[in-house]
């Protein structure tokens, strides 16, 4: 569990810089320059991210169940994560989805991340949706006070909707049927 934790801390610093101190990471960055700042801050997530997967991983061998989710649980988390991938797409494709979602990143997360608590039980399972949702809930909320970077993305364009849209939802059925098993190794549907 500790590789977990190190990895949540790790990679929730390095993502809540702008939430904790946005004046701050503005003068480390322009005191490095903007590249050698994103080159640091990419090394550092993507350190947290593979201690997260390793340390989720180690834990799924000795899980410690918290409690048991029942089947309904389990269909309305394939019903949440629906509208996960078009958001997903349409944080980096500006159209009426990321003008009517404003933030859409940060909901695809909180949904992905409630849809997944309801479904898995373990103490890793609340420990690291539990803290996706939490960082999201913070972000969006400091949003409110700071105004947000821009995100890479294309153009705007009206067929940005349409391709976020069919785009996600072959995302979310190539997850449900293929990758979600081969990413993760459990199916979200042989339950």
């Amino acid at each position: 569990m500790g590789v977990l934790l190190l990895g949540l801390i790790i990679f929730f610093a390095v993502h809540s810089l702008s939430i904790a101190n946005a004046p701050w990471r503005d003068r480390q960055a322009a005191t490095l320059g903007e590249g050698p700042w994103q080159a640091a801050y990419s090394l550092a997530a993507l350190t947290g991210f593979g201690l997260i997967v390793w340390g989720y991983g180690l834990a799924r061998h000795d899980p410690l169940v918290l409690y048991e989710p029942s089947v309904w649980q389990r269909h309305l988390t394939l019903l949440l994560m629906v509208p996960v991938f078009p958001l997903l797409l349409a944080a980096y494709l500006p159209g009426r989805i990321q003008a009517a979602v404003k933030h859409p990143m940060l909901a695809a997360t909180k949904l992905w991340a409630v849809a997944h608590l309801l479904a898995n039980g373990t103490l890793a399972d609340v420990l690291l949706f539990g803290a996706f949702l939490a960082w999201a809930v913070a972000d969006r909320i400091s949003l409110k006070r700071r105004s947000p970077r821009p995100t890479p993305g294309a153009a705007p364009s009206k067929a940005n909707d349409l391709i976020a849209a069919t785009g996600g939802l072959a995302l979310y059925v190539a997850f449900v049927l293929w990758l979600h098993v081969w990413l993760i190794g459990v199916s979200p549907i042989a339950r």
